[in-house]
């Protein structure tokens, strides 16, 4: 019999990803924990002249040896998702043609999609006319085909969703994911987010709005730090395999964490600059759908995205919702070393959320040297800190006052 929503509980069997810090997981959580910096150089296109130096670049990805030939017919935030999502089905033992497909969903989320896709089309399309665009330019460029690939690969019959909230895409795919199997609609879940935007266009796009650093240092990604002035703008995938707990239980699955709580709330303030609230009453929703009180929190993976306006808001929020706990609160951002990876950014920082429940560490904020007086939490400068953590919540925020927040625990 299906457990009742309120009874059904949901847990974390498979991780999976490609950053520019490693394209695995534990590439990427080493490189987290030792604040080892994935960022580098901008080197996909020329940037002579412009005020932008640093990205957070995939390395060593090789599509044809991980996907096959297929891969010429997926754009690149497609081919991540495809990796990471292997990976994360490999990790939880699970076999295709041994679960019922159609129990088994997938939702990957994607802030801009086959951006690159869009610029070589163009290209195309002033070379040579019509005839120059590929006939696979539409459903290379659009959101929904990374969780349409993952779900041809992987045989995945049940629902395929595409979640597009910006920088929160990653989190609130997990979030609704979470929900179908509380609600008994799915047993499996792959679902996370995908992004791979370093084209020109995206790049100046993100530069003339002023978002992102001009600093040439490649520890320029330095959330919470005085003298931070823009986020890295990176790239990779996040993919985790969901499960009902009945369900990992019944195949003895290797359990990694629980998730307990999600919160999805709209700032309705202004199209890119937080405020109104919605980042108090997003973590103050996971929470009472989890259970649990602020103090039961041990340690929050932040948006933290090295922007003035976002990690002063976003203390100010911790502040407003744990109270005197917010001191007592261990904070970091793990953007130190992967760069702003955008859409992915959230599926990669609940990898990091289960890591640090697992294996009892907590990554540092990289790159922190200067407190700045409106950020005053415990960031775990430095280097990383060993705790035995029970409780972890992890925020995302993006354009147009989209917030989402998780809520994982030890089991």
């Amino acid at each position: 019999m299906t457990a009742s929503y309120k009874t059904r509980r949901v847990v974390v069997t498979g991780l999976g990803a490609i950053t520019p810090c490693g394209n695995t997981v534990d590439s990427t959580w080493d490189a987290m924990v030792n604040a080892k910096v994935g960022v580098g150089p901008l080197t996909r296109f020329s940037v002579d002249g412009w005020p932008v130096h640093v990205a957070g670049e995939v390395k060593g990805f090789d599509p044809k040896a991980v996907i096959g030939r297929e891969h010429r017919r997926m754009d690149l935030f497609t081919q991540y998702a495809v990796a990471a999502s292997e990976e994360a089905f490999s990790e939880a033992g699970l076999v295709k043609g041994a679960i019922d497909t159609d129990r088994f969903g997938v939702w990957i989320g994607s802030g801009i999609g086959g951006i690159e896709t869009v610029v070589n089309g163009q290209a195309g399309l002033d070379e040579s006319g019509y005839r120059g665009v590929s006939p696979f330019f539409i459903p290379k460029l659009l959101g929904n085909m990374a969780g349409g690939a993952v779900a041809i690969r992987l045989g995945a019959k049940g629902p395929n969703v595409c979640v597009a909230t910006a920088c929160a895409s990653g989190s609130h795919a997990l979030g609704e994911a979470f929900y179908a199997i509380k609600a008994g609609g799915v047993d499996i879940a792959i679902a996370g987010g995908a992004e791979a935007a370093l084209v020109p266009v995206g790049v100046a796009g993100f530069l003339v709005m002023k978002a992102l650093t001009r600093s040439t240092e490649i520890t320029a990604s330095r959330p919470f730090d005085a003298d931070r002035d823009g986020f890295v703008l990176g790239e990779g995938a996040g993919s985790l395999v969901l499960e009902s707990l009945e369900h990992a239980e019944s195949r003895g699955a290797n359990i990694l964490a629980e998730l307990v709580g999600y919160g999805a709330t709209c700032d309705a303030h202004h199209i890119t600059a937080p405020g109104g609230q919605g980042a108090e009453r997003c973590m103050e929703l996971a929470l009472r759908g989890a259970g649990l009180r602020p103090e039961d929190v041990d340690y929050i993976n932040a948006h933290g995205t090295s922007t003035p306006i976002n990690d002063a808001n976003e203390t100010r929020a911790i502040h407003n919702v744990f109270g005197s706990h917010a001191c007592d609160l261990m904070v970091s951002s793990t953007k130190g070393v992967t760069g702003h990876l955008l859409g992915a950014a959230g599926a990669v920082e609940a990898i990091a959320a289960v890591r640090t429940i697992s294996e009892g560490v907590v990554p540092p904020t990289a790159n922190w040297r200067t407190r700045d007086p409106d950020c005053d939490l415990d960031y775990v400068p430095f280097e990383a800190r060993a705790h035995d953590v029970s409780v972890v919540l992890t925020n995302s925020f993006g354009f147009g006052g989209t917030n989402a927040t998780l809520i994982l625990k030890k089991l």
